[in-house]
Formats: structure tokens, sequence, C-alpha cells
């Protein structure tokens, strides 16, 4: 037995109780259920073998289940001591199997183990050996050994079981045979309103949703009889997963409707979908539904409404927010620390990245990424250079591509792009189709052609089939007066199906998000938006204002640029809100791409003559016009 001896008792109170004639068998294994150390574990092992307790059955099965499941697993320790079993009960057999079945190394080894068990002369499975084995074949990809399984299963009268067949789900969505799944979630014998049935139908939608098969998903959750909170909030995180930010906060209402109570996943779940849709006044409802039913706004749920008021464009209310939480965890700090870099706020981010490291918090390299992006929206290209180094010589911690990325944006942004160059070419890691994309953006705009041009062939290397790499590379050519290359581009666009991403804004009024695209006449109030969108037009005009249409790279002539600008979606969610709203409010809107130059200086000019706060968020930073001025300072 190449196991423990005698000579490891060293402690006197084991000793002692070896010796005592009330160191029994139960007391041995109140010692087993209670240890939580490994050194401890082994010597309680070397007296139950010293003291014969280890031929007991439930002695011998707690040993091995500390061997094999518990946090000082060690498998070969643990199959050493089942092989000596001398007829382990099916307890055991399970405690082995599911052993194996969770190892990194070698999970199907439970299949073989459960081969063993089918001989006649051992004790029969039963509905627990069962999920064990469908996890070692879904991890190990062996469909052929489950389906197998699955044959016995119906075969030794588990088909009813929902502890049994729900696992067999979860074995066929891993390995992406969701028909089969489908086929057993109908033939189930489970009771339509069970728990058993709404586990395993919220199996089959997470398979789907896995396999991008959003829509299936959604059919089969509006099909299910029982919807638990458990179901509502699987539904909501899978949308917000996949982007469907809008349908993810409906599924929240309707939920609310069905009656069924959100709880503190539903909100930490929800309110990603609402930072990316910009609805403050939903979030805001977030956060007064949680103080309203005493759902306890800790580090985490507090870091998700604090990054919800930062991205909704309420800086104010996140550091407000931000004042009033537990402040040990790095997350709460980054959540806002990156809120401020968005607002361009850089200062204030340093400002509280130095608060943190005052009160003894480690910083993570999600919080560098914030200051990192702070420097660079606001052209601190020093300062962002001391904070990437002090990341890696004082914290230790290795830069990740999001942080080459926030170097090589800061530096092409400043017009550094052969320093920027050179940090790509000495990066320790691959460069993605974002650095380059970066690149390219600054040499259109600092007129750097040669170096466009090398980024421009490795941007295609990497992203051959991304629309926004291409119009990227079209609007590089087209800056430089190129029209072949830029006709090259749009003819490898058609052949490949490669569409242009379009441009779309939402602004949140009442409480409903309301979704516009480019030159956008699908809204119900589409006259009266244009009607003023001319207004304003004519106001500005009046007033100096000169529509820059240097961003339409398109050989066409000023006239109809002069219109394309017009009808840019920002623009029309802006004139959506002046005409939906009270004077005076702030309006608030999402963009999924960079505002352009001429936007820029329209809403400036708006903000002005009209007087309103206007708050956008780009792809990349927040923009607060206010009596004709941004916050950018024009730097962005």
């Amino acid at each position: 037995m190449l196991l423990l001896a005698s000579s490891l008792l060293t402690l006197p109170s084991l000793s002692s109780s070896c010796s005592s004639s009330s160191s029994s068998s139960s007391s041995t294994l109140l010692d087993l259920r209670n240890c939580k150390s490994v050194n401890y574990f082994r010597q309680l092992h070397a007296i139950a073998i010293k003291t014969g307790q280890i031929t007991e059955p439930l002695v011998a099965a707690e040993v091995l289940r500390f061997a094999a499941i518990s946090s000082g697993r060690d498998l070969s320790y643990a199959l050493q001591i089942f092989d000596e079993m001398p007829e382990p009960n099916i307890f055991s057999w399970n405690t082995i199997i599911r052993a194996f079945s969770e190892s990194d190394q070698s999970p199907l080894h439970a299949v073989h183990l459960y081969i063993r068990l089918l001989h006649d002369d051992l004790p029969k499975p039963n509905r627990y050996s069962y999920p064990s084995l469908f996890k070692a074949c879904a991890r190990n990809s062996a469909i052929e050994e489950g389906t197998q399984i699955h044959c016995h299963v119906m075969k030794l009268g588990f088909f009813k079981d929902g502890f049994v067949l729900t696992n067999l789900a979860r074995l066929y969505t891993l390995s992406g045979k969701m028909e089969d799944a489908r086929k057993l979630v109908k033939r189930s014998f489970l009771q339509p309103a069970s728990e058993a049935n709404a586990v395993l139908h919220n199996i089959l939608i997470d398979g789907y949703c896995r396999l991008g098969m959003i829509s299936n998903a959604r059919k089969l959750f509006d099909e299910m009889n029982c919807k638990s909170v458990i179901s509502w909030n699987g539904m909501i995180s899978r949308y917000t997963e996949v982007g469907l930010f809008k349908e993810a906060v409906d599924v929240f209402f309707v939920m609310q409707v069905d009656g069924v109570s959100p709880n503190y996943v539903t909100l930490v779940g929800v309110l990603p979908a609402m930072s990316k849709l910009g609805a403050l006044g939903l979030g805001k409802l977030v956060h007064a539904y949680a103080a309203k039913n005493e759902i306890e706004v800790d580090d985490v749920l507090g870091s998700a409404l604090v990054d919800m008021y930062g991205k909704c464009g309420s800086i104010e209310d996140a550091i407000h927010l931000f004042e009033a939480l537990p402040k040990e965890n790095p997350v709460t700090w980054s959540a806002l620390i990156g809120g401020l870099a968005l607002h361009g706020q850089a200062q204030d981010a340093i400002h509280y990245f130095h608060m943190m490291e005052q009160a003894g918090v480690i910083p993570s390299d999600v919080v560098f990424l914030g200051v990192l992006n702070a420097c660079s929206h606001a052209g601190l290209v020093d300062e962002g250079k001391v904070y990437f180094n002090r990341m890696v010589t004082i914290y230790g911690l290795k830069p990740r591509i999001e942080h080459y990325g926030c170097m090589v944006d800061m530096l092409s942004r400043a017009g550094l792009l052969e320093e920027a160059e050179e940090l790509v070419n000495n990066m320790s890691m691959k460069p993605d189709d974002v650095i380059y994309k970066a690149l390219l953006s600054a040499c259109r705009i600092h007129g750097k052609p040669e170096a466009g041009v090398r980024a421009a062939k490795n941007l295609l290397q990497l992203a051959p089939a991304a629309g926004d790499c291409h119009v990227l590379l079209s609007n590089f050519y087209a800056s430089l007066g190129d029209w072949e290359a830029v006709a090259e581009v749009r003819l490898r666009m058609k052949k490949l199906d490669i569409r242009k991403n379009p441009g779309c804004s939402w602004i949140a009024v009442d409480g409903r998000i309301n979704e516009f695209f480019v030159e956008d006449y699908s809204h119900p109030r589409t006259r009266e938006i244009h009607l003023i969108l001319e207004e304003m037009r004519g106001k500005l005009n009046e007033d100096g204002y000169v529509s820059d249409t240097t961003g339409v790279l398109l050989k066409i002539d000023e006239e109809e640029k002069d219109s394309m600008v017009l009808y840019h979606s920002e623009k029309i969610a802006v004139a959506f809100g002046l005409i939906s709203t009270k004077p005076g409010m702030p309006l608030r809107v999402i963009k999924n791409l960079r505002v352009c130059g001429d936007c820029h200086e329209f809403l400036k000019q708006v903000s002005k003559l009209y007087g309103r706060r206007i708050i956008v968020r780009d792809r990349s930073r927040f923009h607060h016009f206010e009596n004709g001025c941004c916050s950018c300072k024009d730097y962005w």
C-alpha cells in the first residue's frame, strides 16, 4: 500500500485518540468530514489505516471523498485509495467517477471506470452516476460514448429522472447537437411546470445562444410554461452577451409585466445593456428598484451602477454613488476611473487612481486601461508613458493587447506616428486590427501617406473580411485622392459581400429607446424631424456656420455632400430630442461610430442657439456640448 505509515502520526492529540478506547470510527468520520488541511487529512488517513478503520465502508468512502473532490484533490492518490477498497459501494464509485469527470487531464477516464462498474458482481449505477459521465463526455466531445450511455439511461429506467435528463441535454448542447437536445426536450416525461423541465429548457436555450441561434433560443424561451427568475435572468444575460441590448431591456420589462420580481442577479445582468444603450432613465429606475426592495448595493452591483451612470453620461451621479460604496475591490475603482476617462476628465481619473493607491488597493490591469484611456483622450502623452511603465515595473502586470492599443492610439492622436510604429514593431505580442486601425486613422488625419500604406497592408492581412476595416481603407485612399484604389476597395467589398456598418444613434425619451440611422425615414415623426433639421441648419447658417463636407469621401458635388452630412444619425437623434422634450432639458445620444467633424461643429452651435446641453457618446468617448463649446476641446 503506497499510502502513509504510522511514522506520520506526529500530533499528540491524534496519537492519544488512536490509543484511547473512545477513538471510534464515528469520531474519525467526524474529523474527516470537518478536515480542511491536506496534511491533517493524511494524518487522519494514516490513523484509519493503523486502527483498521479504513476497512469500514463509511470511513473509506469519506477518505476517498476528500482525496478525490475536495479543494486539495489528488487524483492519483484517490485512485490508489479506491483500488484498495475491497468492496466500494455505489457512493464511492460515483465519487471517483465525478473526480475524473471534473479533472483537466483525463475526464474520459470516468467512462473507463463506468465500464468497470457495469460488471455483474458490482453495484448497479444510480441516478447520481450519469451527470458526471455526461459531463466527462461533453468535455472530451465524446459523442459516441455519450450516446451509448444515453441508451443505458433508457435501459435502466432513468429516462424520467430530471437530474439525469438535464445533464444529458447539457452534453448534447455543449457538443452542438441541438437537434438531439431538442428531441430530448420534446420526448421528456417531465411535467411542463416542473423545476427540472425549466432547467432542461434553460440548458437548450443556452446551447442555441452559444451557437449564435438567438432567435431559436427566444422561441423556446417563449414556449416555456413555467419561467423561473433564473430563466428570465438567463435570457437577459444572453441577449446582452450577443449585443442585443434593446432586446435584453425589453425582456427585463416583460418579466415584471408577467409578475416575476427581478433579483440581485437580474439587476447585475441588465445594467450593462442599459449602459450600452445610454438609457440613463432606465438605469435610474433599476437603482431605485434596488433601494425600494432592499437589494444590497455591494461592490459588484455598485460597480455596475457606477459603470451605468458613467456610460449613460451622468458622471456626477457615478461619483456620488462611488463615494457611498465599499472601496476594497479594484473593480469599483476601475468603474469610476473608466467612466472619467470616457468623459475626457483625465486629471480626475488620475486623481482617483492616486487615491486608490493611497487606500492600499492594488490596481488591476483594467484600472490601468482606464488611466491610459484618460491620457489618450486628453493628449497626455508623457503621463501615459509614465503609467504604462508603472504598470509593468511597479506592479508587475503584463500588458494586454488593449494596453498597447491605448498607447498606439495616444501616440497616433498626438501625431507621433514614428514612435507609434516603433512601439507596434517592438510589442511582445502580435498587433491586432484595432491597433492598425488607430494608426491608419491617424495617418489620414496627419497626412502621412507612406505610414498609412504600411498600416493598410497589415490591416488587410489581419482582417480581410471586416467591413469597418475596408471602409477605413477606402476613406484613407480617398483622402489621398487615389480614386482608383478606392474603387478597388469597393469592388473587393462587393465581391466578398462585405457591407459597411451604418451610422446609428439612440436617444431615450420617456423611457423608450429611439433608434435612428443615416438618412433615416422610418420613424413615425420623420416629417417633423426633417422640418426641425432644416430649421436648425437655417439658424446655424445665419450665425455663420458652414457645413464641413471634407469627411464625405465620395466623388459627388458639394450640394449632395451638404445634404448627406445634414442627415447623419446623431443630428436626427438630436432633432427628435428637441421636438420631444421640454425646453432646457439635456439631450443624451449614443452613436455607434466616431462623431464626424461636421456633426461636432453642428452640435456645438445647436447647444448655443437652442440653449440645450447635448451629451453624445460616440465609439470612443463622451462629448458634452454646452453654450457652443465641447468638453473634448476639439481633441478627439
